[in-house]
């Protein structure tokens, strides 16, 4: 057996043959022709069928993936209607009287370098954009017909990497799941994948074409790709594809229902994520938003600073993938348990009363002002939220405000687009922040109740410690206490008031939610049709009664 670690696209088990998906060689002839109209003629039917094609992938996607994933073909359609790009392949082919291959490949291969040698990120990505339309031209020219490259057998594909026309041409009857050496979490691959439910693993250095053939499970869930599973691991990971299979089909009947008791006590339910690579699970569990997006994921997953750029694509794919529904960001929330090694930070007594989360993020202004403008110009995009954790002072929470207005400075300066009025909110998760809630309240546009901290905080319990394991449960009298009033303030202050710790899907403490007035439950992607079920198990009058 082989074993072999990549980057998880969606949580979820694969299993079946793997194929190596092999894109069909291409020799450019650099002839030279002596009609050179007749080779423009070619070189625009073929240009014409690409668009075609688009067009028609454009609607598959949108049907697939959703109108947001597909948008990436209208921006192809535009690519190849560019009168730069068009003027560009002609001149070859009618001053240098090359073929048209020749002219294709020469012409789109320069528009892809300037792409890709452009600082913005967003510009970058539209390199591999412009390869990918080259190829469906040149497929056009050579009669090559990529809907045969799959084979006719269910089967998990592997390659170098995707395009994305490639990933929605793919007969998803027949796909089992995904594996590529290159892309990334935020690729378009990623991307499409995760919008059709599908198990990948990308950067799967180890990925070799010799695995051609040989029986593979893509494990999500750990992030590797086993080939030649042993028979006891094959069995053990069939067993929970299987319980993964059956718990949703229990469910299924839950979506699309609202999130209410019986006697019509309506709440928002919301899903809490560590990046875009969740969104799918977020999607196929019917959860109305994010609750909680765990931006520190983005950083805990690179080697260095994630730029402003590479942090936004991160945001606004979670946003747009999410059409319009609530994104709640929480910033970066490091120190205590979660170290990341560049960020230099040093090792502390106590971390988890030290310099952590918005105490950290205050005194390192300028990384800080990256994230919030990053943010910032995803909340463009839809429905963003800016939630700040550890807050223990009214000061902390202004300061954090100000920042906020000061990138939103900067961005009017640069004239990028972003939302005039977004939301800020706090995630009380100290015994200090709910003390005071009903000061924080006067500052903040929602609250966020972290239970995980809150309980930890309010004990004064280590939850890692056994010893003291019996003083942390959200059911201590003094943890309901300080819930309770976080949520009565909320609620006077006519503000939102949302769980996003894991007491939230606890069945015991959803009645008592439901009694005190919280709106918004956010939990785990797949706890979300299980709380949704149990909600509907109360009346408001029964909860009151706990």
């Amino acid at each position: 057996m082989q074993v072999a670690t990549g980057k998880s696209v969606l949580n979820g088990i694969a299993i079946g043959k793997i194929k190596v998906f092999r894109a069909p060689k291409m020799e450019i002839s650099d002839r030279l022709v002596e009609d050179v109209q007749a080779e423009v003629e070619r070189f625009q039917a073929a240009r014409e069928k690409a668009i075609d094609q688009q067009n028609n992938l454009y609607e598959k996607a949108k049907k697939t993936a959703g109108e947001e994933s597909a948008e990436i073909f209208s921006v192809h359609v535009m690519m190849l209607e560019d009168d730069d790009l068009i003027e560009a392949t002609e001149e070859i082919i009618t001053s240098q009287k090359h073929c048209a291959e020749y002219a294709v490949k020469e012409a789109f291969d320069n528009q892809a370098q300037v792409f890709a040698a452009m600082e913005d990120a967003y510009f970058q990505a539209r390199s591999a954009d412009v390869l990918d339309i080259e190829q469906a031209v040149l497929n056009a020219l050579l009669g090559i017909d990529e809907d045969s490259l799959q084979g006719t057998e269910p089967a998990i594909l592997m390659a170098e990497d995707f395009a994305p026309s490639e990933t929605v041409r793919l007969d998803k009857s027949l796909l089992l799941g995904m594996i590529t050496r290159e892309g990334s979490t935020n690729s378009h691959t990623a991307i499409l994948a995760r919008s059709m439910g599908l198990p990948a693993i990308v950067q799967c250095k180890e990925a070799v074409e010799d695995w051609d053939g040989k029986l593979g499970i893509i494990d999500g869930y750990n992030h590797c790709v086993y080939v030649d599973p042993t028979p006891d691991l094959l069995e053990s990971l069939t067993k929970r594809q299987k319980e993964d299979e059956a718990k949703r089909a229990l469910l299924a009947e839950l979506k699309g229902k609202d999130n209410t008791t019986i006697d019509g006590t309506t709440v928002k339910l919301y899903a809490n994520i560590g990046g875009p690579s969740d969104i799918g699970l977020v999607q196929q569990n019917d959860a109305g938003g994010v609750g909680l997006f765990r931006s520190e994921f983005v950083y805990l997953n690179s080697k260095d600073y994630p730029t402003e750029d590479e942090q936004f694509e991160a945001y606004k794919q979670a946003s747009l993938i999410m059409k319009g529904a609530p994104v709640i960001i929480r910033t970066l929330d490091i120190g205590g348990d979660k170290e990341i090694p560049y960020l230099g930070l040093e090792k502390e007594e106590n971390p988890f009363m030290g310099f952590r989360a918005i105490r950290y993020c205050l005194k390192n202004r300028d990384m800080f002002k990256s994230q919030l403008k990053a943010i910032l110009r995803a909340s463009a995009f839809g429905d963003i939220r800016i939630m700040f954790p550890l807050i223990t002072t009214v000061d902390e929470l202004r300061d954090g405000k100000a920042l906020v207005e000061e990138a939103k400075s900067d961005l009017r300066v640069s004239g990028i687009a972003f939302d005039e009025n977004i939301k800020v909110g706090v995630m009380t998760e100290t015994a200090s922040s709910g003390v005071i809630a009903d000061m924080l309240a006067e500052e903040a546009d929602f609250f966020s109740i972290g239970t995980n901290d809150l309980t930890g905080y309010t004990m004064a319990a280590d939850r890692g410690n056994g010893d003291v394991a019996y003083l942390y449960s959200p059911f201590q009298p003094s943890v309901i206490r300080m819930i309770k009033r976080i949520i009565t303030c909320a609620s006077e202050a006519g503000i939102p008031v949302g769980m996003c710790g894991e007491a939230a899907a606890n069945p015991m403490m959803i009645p008592l939610l439901i009694s005190f007035g919280l709106t918004e439950f956010s939990v785990s992607a797949p706890s979300v049709l299980k709380v949704r079920k149990n909600i509907a198990k109360w009346t408001k009058s029964e909860a009151d009664a706990v």
